[in-house]
């Protein structure tokens, strides 16, 4: 036997068990989001402890031993956590600034005056698009659901003609733009560049919205032609305040930390020299604490104290602001954690073994992944956090444009078809007073067109860049 068939033999032999290996390892993904997608739909178990349970199960099915996998889990969460968990907190804070002072109320109030007819819809996505900046979408819909009632009824327009564009802002900002949870963790995990990943976030989003808002909701209208319904019309967070912010200020405050991180991608592409002194300010002012800790500092006051607030009001503010991210937190950083385990059992390899022999872009497998998980469990970020975990090896020889972009499909698959597992569903259905039927044929429609426009930009992105 020659020494060739000898290597050919082990050859054959260590590709046989890489194989077998893989294998095992695709089963153990498959069973650990299916143990945690049974967990949050058919227990209806918090997707924390889902996905505590679901990154053991991982580790037990890929045959970890158990330390190890609870050391990985651990460390994931920590990490994450580390990363994003400040952010979070700066977001939130600033997001109830914005809202018990009154100033997303001043931004609707301004807007609305000077929009009527066939404006109103594209009034509608200018004002979720800048509202859903520093907010969560869930709390940005608790703000502009009162809004769109009001709009609708005193216009006398069709509810879906004014709240599907306001939806759709909301939505591409939660799945497209930092510092929203999923877009952070997605960065973190896959190392993009974050003020890039703004900036390009920027430019998909926007064709995006339009295409998902006004347009879209023109059809949405003839599908689905319903009132406002009264019981929904709540008071509005500043009823009670003396006065309010301004504009102008208001809307500075709400872009500073997206025009501080801009600056600091512009410069990093311009200036591209560390040692540079203008670099490495805008490196400082530029980094996301430092972006999002200096619009907070500057909302107390142009927010806050615009408002009246005394600085007992201020502390009780940012301190409520903090009780109800505490589940994000936890469910973003066991979603860190599910990633390390799956990195840590060999999956990310295992990706990688396995799209050397596939002809599917690193994109749009990204964005299929984050599909499946979306569909499966519901949740946007549960979908982006564990997408990011799988496809992380892929971006090992990316450039920054394309490690950003790798980010954007993964958001625009984690928004794909919203329906009964979701809690957004029944968030839109409830408050706008539809049927199942009704919200998935304006809401889910809406949803799996931004998720599918999305991809497109991104895929033409990659071809310009």
């Amino acid at each position: 036997m020659t020494s060739l068939s000898v290597e050919t033999l082990a050859a054959a032999a260590t590709e046989t068990i890489t194989s077998a290996g893989n294998a095992q390892l695709g089963m153990a993904v498959l069973a650990g989001i299916a143990v945690i997608v049974l967990l949050i739909t058919k227990f209806k178990v918090h997707a924390f402890l889902a996905l505590t349970i679901g990154s053991l199960a991982l580790g037990a099915f890929a045959g970890a031993p158990l330390d190890k996998t609870i050391t990985s889990f651990t460390t994931g969460l920590g990490v994450t956590v580390a990363g994003v968990g400040v952010l979070i907190a700066l977001g939130a804070i600033l997001g109830k600034l914005l809202a018990d002072s009154g100033g997303a109320d001043q931004i609707v109030d301004t807007i609305l005056a000077r929009a009527s007819g066939r404006a109103m819809p594209w009034a509608m996505v200018l004002i979720a698009s800048v509202i859903g900046l520093p907010l969560f979408f869930e709390v940005g819909i608790v703000l502009l659901i009162p809004v769109v009632l009001l709009v609708a009824k005193r216009g006398n327009y069709s509810l879906m003609r004014i709240g599907i564009p306001a939806l759709a802002g909301l939505s591409v900002m939660h799945g497209l733009i930092p510092p929203h949870p999923g877009p952070l963790v997605a960065i973190d995990a896959i190392g993009a560049d974050l003020g890039v990943t703004l900036a390009l976030g920027v430019v998909v989003a926007i064709p995006t919205v339009i295409i998902a808002g006004p347009v879209f909701s023109r059809y949405a209208a003839r599908w689905v032609d319903i009132p406002a319904p009264e019981r929904m019309i709540p008071t509005r967070p500043s009823e009670d305040l003396e006065r309010r912010p301004g504009f102008g200020a208001t809307v500075a405050t709400v872009l500073l930390p997206v025009v501080l991180m801009l600056v600091k991608a512009l410069v990093d592409v311009v200036v591209d020299n560390p040692e540079h002194g203008l670099q490495r300010v805008t490196d400082v002012i530029g980094s996301p604490l430092i972006a999002l800790l200096a619009a907070v500092i500057v909302g107390m006051f142009t927010l806050g104290r615009a408002a009246g607030f005394t600085k007992e009001r201020l502390s009780t503010t940012v301190e409520k602001s903090l009780v109800p991210i505490a589940g994000i937190l936890l469910i973003v950083g066991a979603g860190g954690g599910f990633k390390q385990t799956l990195i840590d059992v060999g999956v990310g390899q295992m990706i990688l073994d396995f799209s050397k022999d596939w002809s599917i872009p690193a994109l749009l497998l990204a964005w299929l992944i984050a599909v499946a998980i979306r569909l499966a469990t519901g949740s946007a970020t549960v979908a982006t956090i564990s997408a990011a975990g799988l496809v992380a090896p892929l971006a090992a020889g990316m450039s920054t444009s394309e490690s950003a972009l790798l980010v954007l499909a993964i958001g625009a698959g984690s928004l794909f078809f919203s329906h009964v597992n979701d809690a957004g569903f029944w968030l839109v259905k409830e408050y706008f007073g539809m049927t199942v039927g009704q919200t998935i044929k304006t809401w889910s429609v809406m949803e799996t067109i931004i998720s599918v426009v999305g991809l497109g930009f991104v895929l033409l992105l990659s071809l310009v860049l």
